[in-house]
C-alpha cells in the first residue's frame, strides 16, 4: 500500500517565518518515517514553492525554487491536488495538510479557510478556533466570558496609539500601572513585545507593537512563574504533564526562546497538586471555549506571593523546534515526536470525517 501522502506547509507571511522553517524541518523529520511527506515553502510574499527537500527546509528560499511555483484551488473537485504554477498542471493529490505555519496567513484562519473550502484534512484547529487564538483580545473576551481567570488587560487600535498617544497611556498608566507588558494582538512567538517599566518605555513600545498590527493588547505586569501546558484532540482532548519555563532574560522573549539557548525548561512543573488540577481543568477549558481541535498549547501565569493560577493565552500552532515545549511535554507524557505527529494527521482524517457528516443543501423533511 502507497504511503499517506502529507503536505507540510511552512514559512509564510508573518514575523514568525524563520520560526516555522524550524518547526516544519523537526515535523517533517518525524513524519517521514510513516508517510509520504511533501514539503511546501511559502515565501515572504505569499507564494508557494514546492516540493522543497526536507534537509532544505530550515534554510529555504524561493529563490532557490523559483521554477517550482505551485498553489491548490479552493474547490472540493480539486481533492487536494497541488497544481503548478502558471499552467496549472498537476503534481500529485495530498490526503492530508499540516500547516505548520505561526502567525498571520497561516495560524490566524485565513489558511484554514482555503483547506475548508477544498474540504481537504488539515492538522489543527478551524477557522473560528485559529482566529479566536490569533487575537489575543478576542481571545481574552472568550475567556472572560467561560468565566477563566486572567490579568487585567486593556486593548487598542493602531489608530488610537497614532493620534491620542497621551490619552492612551494615560489609561494605560491609571488602569494598569507598571511594569505592564505591550503586544501585537495578532502574532506570537514574543515578536513586538515589550516589558515597559516607564512612560519613555511606554511610548516606544506601544510604537513598536503597532509596527506588527493594527491592534495592541496592553497585560498588568505579575510577579509569576511560567506555566505552559500541551492539549491534544478534537471532541475529547487530553492534556500532558504541566512544564516550567525558567527565561535566561527579563521575560521570555523571542532571544530567550529560539537564540540565546540559556532558558530553562523543568518538566513535568513543580506544582502542587491543586494547582497542576487548576491548570488541567482551565486548559481543557480554554480549548472547549474557542472550539480548537488537533492541537494547542495553553500557557499559564502561577503568582509567585498567592499561587493563583490565570490563564495567559492559547496557542493553536505551538512550535515544534528542537527547544519548544508542546513536543518536550508530550514526550515526558509518553508521547513521543513521530507518535505525536502521527497522532495529529489521524486527528485531521477524524475531523475531516466528522465534518462530512454536515448537509450542505436544504433537504425538506416529508
Amino acid at each position: 500500500m502507497p504511503k499517506t501522502k502529507v503536505a507540510v506547509l511552512f514559512g509564510g507571511r508573518s514575523g514568525e517565518h524563520e520560526v516555522s522553517r524550524n518547526s516544519a524541518f523537526s515535523v517533517a523529520q518525524a513524519l517521514k518515517g510513516s508517510y509520504e511527506v511533501l514539503p511546501i515553502g511559502i515565501a515572504k510574499d505569499g507564494q508557494w514553492y514546492g516540493p522543497v527537500k526536507i534537509d532544505e527546509i530550515p534554510v529555504f528560499t524561493p529563490e532557490t525554487y523559483q521554477n517550482k511555483a505551485v498553489t491548490i484551488l479552493p474547490n472540493p473537485q480539486s481533492g487536494g491536488t497541488i497544481y503548478t504554477l502558471p499552467d496549472l498542471e498537476p503534481i500529485t493529490r495530498v490526503q492530508v495538510f499540516f500547516p505548520v505555519l505561526h502567525g498571520t496567513f497561516g495560524e490566524d484562519g485565513t489558511l484554514q479557510g482555503l483547506l475548508e473550502m477544498a474540504e481537504v484534512p488539515y492538522v489543527g484547529g478551524g477557522v473560528l478556533a485559529s482566529a479566536l487564538g490569533m487575537d489575543k483580545l478576542l481571545m481574552k473576551a472568550v475567556f472572560a466570558q467561560a468565566g477563566l481567570p486572567q490579568v487585567q488587560y486593556l486593548g487598542f487600535l493602531r489608530k488610537e496609539i497614532m493620534e491620542k498617544g497621551g490619552e492612551v497611556a494615560d489609561r494605560i498608566e491609571k488602569t494598569l500601572g507598571y511594569p505592564c507588558f505591550v503586544k501585537p494582538a495578532n502574532l506570537g512567538s514574543s515578536v513586538g513585545i515589550s516589558k515597559v517599566k516607564n512612560r519613555n518605555e511606554l511610548y516606544d513600545a506601544l510604537d513598536l507593537a503597532a509596527q506588527y498590527d493594527r491592534k495592541v493588547i496592553v497585560e498588568q505586569g505579575v510577579d509569576a512563574r511560567e506555566i505552559e501546558i500541551s492539549v491534544l484532540g478534537n471532541d475529547t482532548p487530553v492534556v500532558s504533564v504541566p512544564g516550567e519555563i525558567v527565561p535566561c532574560n527579563e521575560f521570555y522573549d523571542y532571544n530567550a526562546k529560539y537564540v540565546d539557548d540559556r532558558s530553562e525548561l523543568i518538566i513535568p512543573a513543580r506544582l502542587d497538586e491543586e494547582q497542576a488540577r487548576s491548570i488541567r481543568e482551565i486548559a481543557l477549558a480554554a480549548y472547549r471555549a474557542i472550539d480548537c481541535a488537533g492541537l494547542a498549547r495553553v500557557d499559564f501565569f502561577v503568582e509567585k506571593k498567592t499561587g493563583q493560577v490565570l490563564i495567559n493565552e492559547i496557542n493553536t500552532m505551538p512550535g515544534f523546534t528542537s527547544i519548544s515545549m508542546y513536543p518536550k511535554m508530550w514526550e515526558h507524557t509518553g508521547l513521543p515526536m513521530p507518535d505525536l505527529v502521527k497522532k495529529l494527521v489521524e486527528l485531521a482524517l477524524e475531523r475531516r470525517e466528522e465534518s462530512s457528516l454536515s448537509l450542505r443543501t436544504y433537504q425538506r423533511r416529508a
